[in-house]
């Protein structure tokens, strides 16, 4: 019996592929050639962009396989039940955990190929202003910042995600110091108001939004 069209076999073989394309990139870089993918995944060219259309296709599904995995992780650090420091420190670990597992794959996400017309690069924006969202809400429910709560959550969530997206890609890239290190250092900084501020009465956690899939 022939085998079956990978066109045709269903969700399964689409994770094998990007599989084999997390494998690559993981190896060569950003740069990583639709040919090598297809080569890693056993098929030929024209198969793999019968499942994604083009390169820009893959990297909007790898975006969502690991953004959404990102995503997720940070929704439940930031839901954890801890004191407000070693809460501060779990949401910074989980982030830095996460780009630091697979730090070519990021590096795609979040740097543009030069000259690169597909938008790679700018791939993880919807991630980061989801997790500024899921930030200004824990910060909104679970810390009393006066009456000017509403902007200063906002404010604080978009700040800390900005902060954390510089530190991180730096730290990822020159490895100065062990991660632990590292998760110190931005929990020091972020500590001063947000230590002094009392807990909401009636905090709750933050309403999870919409579900994202694992990674």
């Amino acid at each position: 019996m022939p085998p079956a069209d990978p066109a045709t076999s269903g969700e399964p073989r689409r994770e094998q592929l990007l599989n084999a394309a997390d494998r690559v990139i993981q190896r060569e870089g950003p740069g990583a050639s639709m040919n090598a993918i297809a080569a890693e995944a056993g098929i030929t060219k024209p198969i793999l962009y019968r499942h994604f259309g083009d390169r820009t296709g893959l990297i909007r599904a790898l975006t969502e396989r690991h953004t959404g995995g990102l995503i997720a992780a940070v929704r439940a650090a930031l839901n954890e039940p801890l004191e407000r420091r070693d809460r501060v420190e779990h949401v910074l670990d989980t982030y830095l955990a996460g780009i630091e597992s697979r730090p070519q794959v990021y590096r795609l996400l979040t740097h543009p190929e030069a000259g690169d017309p597909t938008g790679a690069g700018n791939a993880l924006a919807p991630a980061l202003k989801q997790i500024a969202d899921e930030i200004t809400n824990a910060v909104a429910v679970q810390v009393d910042l006066g009456p000017e709560a509403p902007l200063l959550s906002e404010a604080w969530g978009r700040g800390i995600t900005g902060m954390v997206l510089a530190a991180g890609d730096w730290w990822l890239e020159t490895k100065p110091c062990p991660r632990a290190r590292m998760v110190q250092a931005l929990a020091d900084l972020l500590w001063g108001r947000l230590a002094a501020a009392a807990e909401l009465p009636s905090a709750t956690p933050p309403a999870p939004a919409a579900a994202a899939p694992a990674d």
